[in-house]
């Protein structure tokens, strides 16, 4: 197929606003739940240890600890049941995907090096 007319059959279903975050990121994503005929915002809260895709087929994987056992939860970028994704605390990674996170137990799982804003002063 020509690629130009997958782009715009697909630009239709594309989120209007981007959402930025990256990989090592701490964010609560909103997720738009529905029971029987009922809709309510459910948030899950990790740390982004994925992306992946392009396009309308773009996903992220975010991670968390929960009683003790690890829960990662696939979300595509571009759904309508993604009502929004809150960055909380951006991280410093040097990897695109933070399998290792998945080896860890307790407080060193969600340890993840804060970014550092401030300039640095050469000597």
């Amino acid at each position: 197929m020509n690629q130009d007319l997958l782009k715009k059959i697909e630009a239709s279903s594309l989120r209007k606003e981007p959402i930025n975050f990256s990989v090592g990121d701490t964010v609560k994503v909103h997720v738009k739940v529905v029971e029987g005929d009922k809709e309510r915002i459910q948030v899950f809260a990790g740390i982004v240890i994925a992306r992946r895709g392009s396009g309308v087929n773009e996903s992220f994987t975010v991670r968390r600890i929960s009683y003790g056992e690890g829960v990662e939860r696939v979300f595509p970028v571009h759904s309508p049941r993604v009502d929004k994704v809150v960055v909380e605390r951006q991280g410093d990674v040097r990897r695109a995907k933070l399998n290792y996170l998945r080896g860890r137990i307790g407080k060193a799982a969600m340890l993840v090096k804060e970014k550092d804003f401030r300039k640095r002063k050469s000597a």
